[in-house]
């Protein structure tokens, strides 16, 4: 999996204010697809290199998954139900981030910023984001 940054950088919850880890990955680079859990601050990863991907879930990479690959996909670890809609959750609280105040804590964090790049502000763009770690890889059903 490509990553924009391999270190992890810190981000802080603007609901209980409680800090994580987070890492940015570029969808484009690596030719993957996700989505966010919609319970826990999992998110899956699904390379478009990956070779049983159901031919009906019609996977688009280079961006959040669409709801026809919803069917396909496992359940996440803790229960939940990847989602086309889902946001990333944080750890501690569980509450939904917003992809507009974590602007602050993405950018400050990017070494990109320094030369212009600017964080997207959506959840559903060309990056995703990985907390504290909790990535599934490939998860669709057997």
């Amino acid at each position: 999996m490509a990553i924009m940054t391999r270190e992890k950088s810190v981000g802080v919850c603007e609901h209980c204010h409680k800090t994580f880890s987070f890492y940015l990955v570029h969808n484009g680079f690596n030719d993957s697809a996700y989505a966010y859990c919609d319970s826990c601050e999992c998110s899956v990863s699904l390379s478009g290199w990956y070779k049983h991907i159901p031919a009906r879930a019609h996977l688009q990479i280079h961006k959040c998954i669409s709801k026809d690959v919803e069917p396909f996909l496992k359940s996440c670890p803790c229960g939940g139900t990847f989602r086309a809609d889902a946001s990333p959750r944080c750890p501690h609280c569980l509450e939904v981030l917003s992809a507009i105040a974590a602007k602050q804590f993405i950018e400050a964090n990017a070494p990109g910023s320094k030369k212009g790049w600017t964080w997207e502000c959506t959840w559903d763009g060309l990056y995703s984001i990985v907390i504290e770690d909790k990535v599934v890889q490939d998860w669709w059903k057997v």
